[in-house]
């Protein structure tokens, strides 16, 4: 199906969000190719890979891919195979990092030649506050029909997890089935991990008689929130809220609550964090390759939806409130193809680096980006940030990549010949190449072991900023890694010239058994342009 997208007056989920909706890129022509079903049988492999096929043949620009299985060696992954052949023919692909996290090691989709993008919160909140009797405030997420009466002043708070058993604490059938006790009071539950999971909690509740419902964060799930349709009022607090809840219920025989809703509040200062959810790196298949490579908007975005809203179907609203990677995999994708609007010639590693090297590592408040617990999210998480679309269109600086540069990198992964051909799709010969470390692909970052020996590499630049420039360098190596740059300037006499820097590394010694990330950076800067690149360094 092709079509072109403009703009959406009027876009809403029961009047939460109403705006203006547009895509990154609302003049791109968009084709969408089918192939997942909503049956038990999802999304075959064969059916991506022979879509991918079909995209290139048709002559796109950029492939968005919501989609990813299980890490594999790249030469067994139909996904990274697919892509291959798409930047062989000038093609962006750009992937979803999963939705796996927080742990490390949960990333899907890490081949080189693809922008793998993890997801973070937007600066929007749809409020719905919790008050206790005592007149505590918790502010949460909450998707609720504006026009709806209020909830009374106050109610009974029950929390049928108070015996300690999880499945009560999750709101399951059993604990509700009393619904004398449950009946007109707000339901306190632990939240569950899906999306389909919590409305069905609303829905337990509603059925046992309940008049609302608070869901409190895991502890992995830290402070992010999410914003669903329920069968009932409902909010989402997050996991250090939820424990004085928790506190006030212990304290007292008579706990009560209520939730008012405030609709749409902007200007968050902490936006963007890190989502709970948005898997992270090492990189399993090629641990020398940071990613993922950017995050995007991923949490709580207005998006269209083929059903009518969960809670109200009379409603002619065709919006939801959705999370996940695969939600900011599309906003990359749309910075992608803006970039090849405004640079037809770019090459898709062209494209990746310039969103790479101008993105964002802080947020509103100028204060690192932070991950779902509010600590300083590390490299494996943001990769090298969180994307500037009006910065990635003149980055100054780019490190490209030709398709056969990725040749002695796949080697150097230790594949044979012929499994370097299948990659290709086409004969390859490893011992015709010089094979490099996967540290030496030009690509803008680094992501380095603690103990390994001392190590240099290069990188090569393109100027496509300034024709006459300077830049000089700044670093920040990791801590424990000494780190040298060399030449501490690049001069540039003309567009599009080259120019090649060495960067030496020297690990620490390291004595431990648990994972541990240090970050880092190489930062050029010019009169007009900053390039930055991360570096991560990481015993696994």
């Amino acid at each position: 199906m092709a079509c072109n997208i403009y703009t959406q007056h009027g876009a809403n989920v029961l009047g939460n969000a109403n705006g203006t909706a547009a895509g990154v890129a609302p003049l791109a022509h968009l084709a969408i190719y089918k192939v997942c079903s909503s049956s038990s049988d999802g999304c075959f492999e064969s059916d991506i890979l022979a879509a991918m096929d079909a995209v290139i043949d048709d002559g796109v620009d950029v492939i968005s891919i919501s989609s990813g299985g299980r890490s594999t060696r790249f030469y067994e992954d139909n996904l990274a195979l697919g892509a291959f052949s798409a930047v062989q023919k000038g093609i962006s692909v750009i992937c979803s990092a999963g939705n796996d996290g927080p742990a490390h090691t949960t990333l899907v989709n890490g081949a080189p030649w693809i922008l793998t993008v993890g997801a973070s919160t937007t600066d929007r909140s749809l409020r719905g506050t919790a008050v206790l009797g005592n007149n505590v405030e918790f502010n949460g997420e909450s998707v609720f029909p504006l026009d709806s009466p209020p909830l009374p002043p106050q109610l009974p708070l029950l929390y049928p997890g108070m015996n300690g058993v999880l499945a009560a604490s999750l709101c399951d059938a059993e604990s509700l089935n009393d619904t004398s006790i449950v009946k007109g009071k707000i339901v306190l539950c632990r939240i569950e991990s899906t999306r389909s999971r919590r409305t069905e909690q609303g829905q337990r509740v509603k059925d046992a008689g309940g008049t609302a419902m608070i869901l409190m964060n895991m502890d992995y799930q830290g402070f992010t929130t999410s914003t669903d349709v329920y069968a009932i009022p409902a909010t989402n607090v997050n996991y250090e809220d939820g424990l004085t809840i928790l506190s006030y219920l212990n304290s007292t025989s008579t706990p009560t609550a209520t939730i008012e809703f405030k609709g749409t509040i902007t200007g968050d200062r902490k936006s963007p964090t890190v989502a709970d959810f948005s898997a992270r790196g090492p990189n399993y298949e090629s641990q020398g390759i940071l990613k993922p490579d950017v995050v995007g908007p991923g949490v709580n975005i207005l998006a269209a939806w083929p059903n009518l809203a969960a809670n109200n179907n009379t409603r002619s609203n065709y919006f939801e409130m959705i999370s996940g990677t695969s939600v900011s995999c599309p906003h990359l994708s749309g910075v992608a193809a803006l970039i090849k609007s405004a640079h037809p010639d770019w090459s898709p590693a062209a494209i990746k680096s310039a969103i790479m090297t101008s993105a964002d590592v802080v947020d509103r408040e100028n204060h690192p980006i932070m991950d779902e617990e509010h600590l300083p999210a590390d490299a494996f998480a943001i990769g090298a940030g969180y994307v500037n679309p009006a910065r990635a269109s003149d980055p100054g600086l780019i490190y490209d990549i030709a398709p056969d540069d990725y040749i002695p990198y796949l080697c150097g992964l230790n594949y044979t010949s012929r499994k370097v051909s299948k990659i290709l799709l086409r004969r390859a010969h490893c011992s015709a190449v010089p094979i490099i470390h996967e540290g030496q692909l030009n690509y803008p970052s680094f992501a380095i072991r603690l103990r390994s020996p001392s190590q240099t590499f290069t990188r090569t630049v393109t100027n496509v900023g300034v024709a006459v420039s300077s830049y000089n360098v700044e670093d920040v190596a990791p801590h424990g890694i000494s780190m040298v740059v060399t030449p501490e300037t690049l001069n540039f006499t003309r567009l599009n010239e080259k120019s090649t820097y060495e960067v030496s590394f020297r690990g620490s010694e390291y004595v431990g058994d648990t994972f541990d990330s240090r970050q880092g950076y190489i930062l050029w800067k010019s009169a007009k342009h900053s390039v930055r690149i991360p570096i991560a360094a990481f015993h696994l």
